[in-house]
């Protein structure tokens, strides 16, 4: 799933209430640009993309196609091209008679068309293929076409990388509840979602349709147009959307809260008769009214070989990817190659020196820059609550500065998180709840990727449904700074009702560990000792950039430790605590490290206990703030430097841990270190039952009394 900007107008319209009339950008494009210029557009994608899985050399045809002329072994996907192309060609000359101050933004929900946006980016002129810029010319147009797939610079899926792509494609079922995402608080933006009739299988794209209803009087939004690619197959067969007729398929959109259109692609006029038909019906997201949805029942594949010695092709999945398997060596092939490369009539297309013929121009959009990230918003100062209280405060306190929004599954109140203002049980309109971690992810991912910023509350247990939607963000924002994007908004995570004191089935803190696992740089897996604490790092975490934060944070936790140290728990991610560790110099016999509320209760316990136990026994005690400082300072940047974590962790001391998060994962940042051979790490453990909180703490030998039992242990052992 891929977003492209397309059109851009200024950030803010000058009266952010005013929803914009659509409908007259249609009426504008239709009136300056003709249907022959948006066929001829249709057509120079469409051969682009043929180029790309295909040719070599002799795109710009000054000479009869040869076999040196086609690739040894074609890649790529072509079947979602042409429906992808056809709306990319026709929602090019908005940009003609857009309303003043508005922003058209395109969602793919395929990655695999990859080749339609290279080939819009060659158009629009923003691909820099053989020379110091962006430019057309015949080397670049041989150079779009020969490196494909330009696995060293641009890729052959939709990243990134691409210019004009701001999201990344390859992760089914999120595009609808992203574009969604996307124009919240943004009544100027309109998104077009291009959705795949195989994606509305998957269960976040069926959830997105009703989940429109939960931003109901939520603010001032923008449109989305849902547009579905309706062309029967998925990669291996028939679509279930497929085997809906007409009747099925306007009843079933119909009764999603849609008013459906549906056209076949099949002349361009009537076509663009429909979308002026839809422009005008364009709601904001917000609005109790049916919102239009386009269906485009164009074959997958269209405009390609029918069939070839005898094989059918057209309407089979032989069109998912490249439809002539090896065309250097069938001659059939070869001639069905050269016949559907000419009969897109390319040299009506482009000039011999590569750039877009006069009447393909004038269907093209003009370039949109990227928009310059929002500047953090100033550190919060929240005074006068206390305890969990304070975590509520702070996300009051950024709600109150604007461009923020906090997204949860049903949790707000179970998570005690109260938003409204004292006297007030209302939600504010700026917090959404909707029982699908999915779509809050989605609707985060599509509201930070325009520039705000935005938390998503959850259980701990479930948050771990979001994990592959999380590493492909991360892929995402890897491939952002690749291009020398940065500024991003931070991916926030609060994540509360801990499994240790949760039922059986609501026990899963595998989120954290998936994300330590990809040892992504960005990534921070917070673990404060107590509710003034977590407050203090989720006001960092809402007020930064370029990072993906992870708050674990027990809702009940009423301990409030010792503050003298938390200033270097925020900067330096861990700190010794005095108040528990044996005073003067010396090196410690033993060091115990609590990550998280839940271990803190209990090793600080048990550093009582076992002081009074071996009063002979030098103590030392550490928090750990952010588990990645525990990593290797060349996988993590905020990874305590090599004297910092001797001066916390003396060589040849044993160290117990104990951390609210599973241990492997702990183990591992260690073991990068080569420090996990003197370190014992106690988390959480499945007890395989249901079992009160007290049996879990011993189950994981977690309890105060088993911590004591182990470090007695550990102090027995040889040095």
């Amino acid at each position: 799933m891929s977003e492209t900007a397309l059109l851009s107008g200024p950030a803010d319209m000058a009266d952010p209430g005013d929803f914009p009339d659509w409908s007259q950008a249609t009426a504008h494009a239709a009136a300056r640009v003709s249907d022959a210029a948006v066929a001829a557009a249709w057509r120079a994608l469409n051969y682009l993309c043929v180029a790309q899985l295909y040719l070599n050399d002799n795109v710009l045809p000054g000479r009869r196609l040869r076999v040196e002329d086609v690739k040894e072994a074609p890649s790529g996907h072509w079947g979602v091209c042409p429906p992808v192309n056809l709306m990319l060609a026709h929602l090019g000359p908005l940009t003609t008679g857009r309303p003043p101050g508005s922003e058209v933004l395109i969602v793919h929900g395929a990655g695999h068309a990859g080749p339609s946006a290279l080939a819009h980016a060659y158009l629009t002129k923003t691909l820099t293929l053989s020379g110091n810029g962006p430019g057309w010319s015949a080397a670049d147009i041989r150079t779009l076409a020969a490196g494909f797939p330009h696995t060293r610079t641009y890729g052959g899926e939709i990243t990134p990388l691409i210019p004009g792509v701001r999201y990344t494609g390859g992760q089914l079922g999120p595009a609808l509840a992203v574009a969604q995402g996307m124009v919240l608080d943004a009544p100027h933006r309109l998104v077009v979602a291009l959705l795949g009739d195989g994606e509305l299988e998957t269960g976040a794209a069926a959830a997105a349709w009703t989940a429109r209803r939960a931003l109901l009087g939520s603010g001032l939004h923008g449109a989305v147009l849902p547009v579905v690619l309706a062309n029967g197959l998925r990669m291996g067969g028939p679509s279930l959307l497929a085997g809906l007729g007409e009747a099925e398929l306007r009843a079933y959109f119909t009764g999603l809260g849609y008013e459906p259109f549906l056209h076949d692609g099949s002349d361009t006029a009537g076509l663009r008769k429909v979308l002026g038909e839809v422009f005008a019906r364009l709601r904001p997201v917000g609005v109790d009214r049916p919102q239009p949805v386009l269906v485009l029942t164009m074959p997958k594949g269209a405009t390609g070989p029918e069939q070839v010695a005898g094989r059918r092709i057209a309407g089979t999945p032989a069109v998912h990817k490249t439809p002539l398997k090896d065309p250097a060596r069938n001659q059939e092939e070869f001639d069905a190659l050269a016949a559907w490369l000419a009969s897109y009539e390319p040299a009506s297309l482009f000039t011999d020196r590569g750039q877009p013929s006069y009447l393909v121009r004038q269907a093209l959009p003009h370039p949109a820059p990227r928009p310059r990230p929002a500047p953090p918003v100033a550190p919060l100062a929240v005074r006068g609550e206390q305890g969990w209280a304070l975590v509520s405060a702070v996300i009051r306190e950024r709600a109150a500065a604007g461009a923020f929004r906090l997204f949860s599954p049903d949790e707000v109140a179970s998570n005690r998180l109260h938003l409204a203002e004292a006297g007030d049980d209302r939600m504010p309109a700026w917090a959404s709840e909707i029982l699908n971690e999915e779509i809050c992810h989605a609707w985060l991912q599509g509201y930070t990727e325009t520039g705000r910023d935005a938390l998503l509350a959850t259980y701990e247990a479930f948050a771990a449904v979001n994990t592959s939607l999380l590493v492909q963000h991360l892929k995402h924002r890897s491939a952002c700074t690749a291009t020398g994007v940065g500024g991003l908004a931070n991916i926030n995570y609060l994540i509360t009702s801990l499994g240790w004191r949760n039922t059986y089935t609501h026990q899963n803190p595998g989120l954290v560990s998936a994300m330590l696992e990809t040892e992504h740089p960005t990534v921070h897996v917070y673990t404060p000792a107590d509710a003034t604490r977590a407050a203090a790092v989720l006001a960092v975490m809402l007020a930064g950039r370029d990072r993906a934060n992870f708050l674990l944070a027990d809702k009940h936790h009423t301990l409030i430790f010792p503050p003298d140290t938390f200033r270097e728990e925020l900067t330096r991610g861990a700190a010794i605590w005095p108040h528990l560790s044996t005073p003067g110099p010396g090196s410690p016999d033993i060091v115990l490290a609590s990550a998280g509320d839940v271990a803190a209760r209990e090793l600080s316990a048990a550093a009582d206990q076992l002081a009074a136990a071996r009063p002979d026994a030098r103590l030392r005690y550490v928090h750990v703030n952010d588990l990645t400082v525990l990593g290797s300072p060349g996988i993590w940047p905020a990874a305590l430097p090599d004297g910092d974590f001797a001066r916390m962790f003396p060589p040849g001391a044993p160290v117990l841990l104990a951390t609210v998060t599973q241990a492997p994962a702990v183990r591992a940042l260690l073991a990068s270190r080569g420090e996990a051979a003197r370190v014992r790490v106690v988390g959480y453990r499945d007890p395989g039952r249901p079992m009160p909180s007290g049996d879990l703490l011993e189950h994981c030998g977690m309890s105060a009394a088993a911590l004591t039992a182990q470090a007695l242990s550990m102090l027995k052992e040889p040095r």
